[in-house]
């Protein structure tokens, strides 16, 4: 696997780490307790050198691979030193035996440029997934936000002709592919991501609420992602503005979580969301805190009273399905894949008007005020997620290998193989 731009070891929810980061691991683990042996490459960063095992006992090794300084780098500085990143991981399986590998499985754009090469250097497939692409995402860009470059479209396009498997997270994600790439259906695999069912479950509600030092009256909303323009934190905080206005009485209850780190375009404005809660005349009530482990952010879930996702794009949407894993019943945006993540176990909102969102979040709330209809909610949305395991996950995957192998096979034995 190659995920040039993020290690698998850094924890999700800032910077550039976020579901792909949960999407390898998860993938990698479970594909290696099936006996597949997996090599993780990613860009030699702040805290990443040398090879590690993701996890003592698994056949799972992430190599970190110089290219650029060894200081964080933006994302979109990044295809300046892809060329280094492909000369050093060409160099780092120089010596590898024709055959170690069967399949390349490259995570976003930046990857699947330096992973092709590899793949013909052992003349196997390349299986590529984009996570998020540019003109989805330039389709959809919030205020202020900044497009993605034409020079991303190229290669994202490039890509796109030259895989022998797309896999996509979601049937909408298929069809952008399709529509907006001109991708070949027959090699585009529909493959929802899935949710830790053994770390996100319904558990004690109380006793997690009392660990975080809430009171039985709080009414929690919990935002879980990078702070930045695409995943509209700002929406949820000028709701919650509009809520107090219309409730001052909420004042005394309300309490808005965000957990994040800066990103993207985010990180020009830190402390911007601050000054918009301070504006909204609800600063005492955001509270803003950085990413937490797994185990943690499931107790967070379920002490939260709704989890809202009020993302302007989302290829398919961890933070919700895992919120619904735990029981919690999530308020999201009408966008990308999170209509197949929510289901019918959540609210889907459409647009990203504040006064539209506070229209749903004082629904939802009264909804919870009634226990019948808060347990009957949180099952269905329980319910819901069982149905997106990562083994299932990983399933898929390994039929799209195969998939790929018979293609890759197939266009070899073409008049330009």
């Amino acid at each position: 696997m190659v995920s040039l731009h993020t290690s698998p070891l850094q924890r999700p929810g800032t910077g550039d780490a976020g579901g792909l980061n949960v999407y390898v691991v998860e993938t990698a683990t479970r594909l290696a307790r099936r006996g597949v042996e997996v090599d993780i490459f990613t860009r030699a960063g702040p805290g990443g050198a040398g090879s590690v095992e993701l996890e003592p006992g698994l056949d799972v090794t992430v190599h970190h691979v110089p290219a650029g300084p060894r200081e964080g780098v933006p994302k979109d500085e990044l295809p300046g030193h892809l060329c280094a990143f492909a000369d050093d991981l060409s160099r780092h399986v120089a010596g590898l035996a024709e055959g170690h590998y069967d399949v390349i499985h490259a995570h976003y754009w930046l990857s699947g440029q330096a992973g092709g090469l590899t793949a013909r250097r052992f003349d196997v497939p390349l299986v590529q997934t984009m996570h998020t692409m540019a003109r989805v995402k330039n389709a959809a860009l919030a205020d202020g936000d900044t497009p993605e470059p034409p020079a991303r479209v190229a290669g994202e396009q490039e890509l796109v002709d030259r895989a022998d498997a797309l896999v996509a997270n979601t049937p909408a994600e298929a069809r952008d592919l399709v529509q907006l790439y001109s991708a070949d259906p027959a090699r585009v695999h529909v493959v929802p991501p899935g949710v830790a069912l053994e770390t996100f479950r319904p558990g004690d509600r109380d006793a997690d609420r009392r660990a975080l030092g809430l009171a039985p009256q709080d009414r929690v909303l919990l935002f879980v992602g990078r702070i930045q323009p695409l995943k509209a934190p700002d929406v949820l905080v000028r709701a919650a503005g509009e809520l107090v206005r219309r409730d001052p009485a909420l004042r005394d209850r309300l309490v808005v979580s965000v957990l994040g780190g800066l990103s993207g375009s985010g990180t020009a404005t830190p402390g911007a969301l601050q000054q918009l809660a301070a504006a909204e005349g609800v600063e005492g009530l955001v509270h803003v805190a950085p990413p937490v482990t797994r185990e943690e952010l499931a107790g967070r879930m379920r002490a939260a009273d709704l989890v809202v996702v009020p993302s302007h794009n989302e290829s398919f949407g961890l933070v919700a399905i895992e919120a619904l894993a735990c029981g919690t019943p999530v308020l999201a945006a009408r966008v990308g894949g999170l209509p197949l993540a929510v289901g019918e176990a959540g609210v889907l909102v459409d647009g990203h008007d504040p006064t539209t969102w506070a229209d749903a979040l004082q629904q939802a709330l009264g909804r919870l005020e009634d226990p019948q209809e808060r347990a009957a909610w949180s099952a269905q949305g329980v319910a819901h997620a069982q149905g997106y395991s990562w083994e299932r996950t990983v399933d898929a995957l390994l039929a799209a290998y195969a998939a790929a192998k018979d293609t890759h096979a197939r266009r070899r034995g073409g008049p330009h193989g």
